[in-house]
């Protein structure tokens, strides 16, 4: 029964700003999109989520159309020519969008022999990043290591990740570590938000953060909540969706009331980006999380 109610109270909650759309964004050919009003520049899609629903170029339409200033990458440029580089930069510059964040460093910074490897790919993707005017770049631990010396790869993983934190700082960025849950990465090393607290301390600087994951974080571990209590200085950034199936807030059993609230509580200002599946209308589901998300925040 509470479930029932906080998805009640999510969903009265955007239905009057969903009333009062302005009009906003034009598309392509010069037609007008819909636009739900004031936005907010802390929300992010990461637009893979989005990939089997149209083009790049449509999907970022739908993003602005949505109410977002920013996407979320996953190294979609490494494959981008020239020519791209400059229809995409241009299209994004026209709908008021810029890339917050990407992944796309392969090597994992927890492989005690691959440090070298890791911080070279880091260094190589930088130069993308700042054409992109992205500020914070993904990270991620790589494989675990089967029958390793316990603290070994989370030793490694420190002493990467200091060094990648002098690379960072130079460039003017930040890098955040993201735990995937083992459900999905059955062989990946950092699988909790926990651990990468831990880590993100030991290193002590400033441009390594936390990427807390709240769809993996439930599903391999839960109580949310409490993690954000005594760590929120250490994150960079928050991923959203619903467990089971990587669908929208509402759509199954994590309390997003409750975690907003308690983000707001806590004055999280740092970015928040949806990472989901819509399960309805695609612009009218990234609108809906994204109100939802803002009210609940402001």
């Amino acid at each position: 029964m509470q479930r029932m109610l906080t998805r009640r109270t999510l969903l009265s909650m955007t239905a009057a700003s969903l009333a009062g759309r302005a009009l906003g964004t034009r598309n392509l050919s010069g037609q007008v999109l819909g636009d739900s009003g004031q936005a907010s520049s802390r929300f992010s899609v990461m637009i893979w989520t989005l990939n089997k629903l149209g083009t790049f170029d449509e999907n970022l339409e739908r993003v602005a159309q949505a109410g977002y200033q920013h996407v979320e990458l996953v190294g979609e440029f490494k494959k981008w020519s020239e020519e791209d580089y400059r229809r995409i930069l241009a299209r994004m510059q026209a709908l008021k969008i810029t890339v917050d964040a990407t992944s796309g460093v392969n090597p994992g910074f927890a492989d005690p022999s691959g440090e070298d490897a890791f911080l070279s790919a880091l260094k190589g993707i930088i130069p993308a990043a700042q054409r992109l005017q992205c500020q914070q770049i993904i990270l991620l631990s790589g494989r675990r290591m089967e029958g390793a010396a316990p603290g070994i790869q989370r030793a490694a993983a420190i002493e990467s990740l200091k060094r990648a934190a002098d690379v960072i700082s130079s460039a003017g960025l930040v890098a955040v570590i993201e735990p995937i849950d083992r459900l999905e990465s059955r062989t990946i090393y950092l699988d909790g938000v926990a651990e990468a607290f831990e880590i993100a301390r030991a290193v002590g600087s400033p441009n390594i953060r936390v990427l807390y994951d709240i769809y993996h974080e439930q599903r391999e571990f839960g109580n949310l909540i409490e993690k954000f209590e005594g760590n929120i200085g250490q994150i960079g950034l928050i991923h959203i969706a619903d467990v089971p199936g990587r669908h929208e807030p509402g759509t199954g059993e994590i309390d997003y009331l409750n975690i907003y609230r308690k983000l707001a509580e806590l004055k999280y200002k740092g970015k928040i980006a949806m990472e989901f599946y819509p399960t309805g209308d695609i612009v009218g589901t990234l609108r809906h999380a994204r109100e939802q998300a803002q009210g609940l925040l402001s």
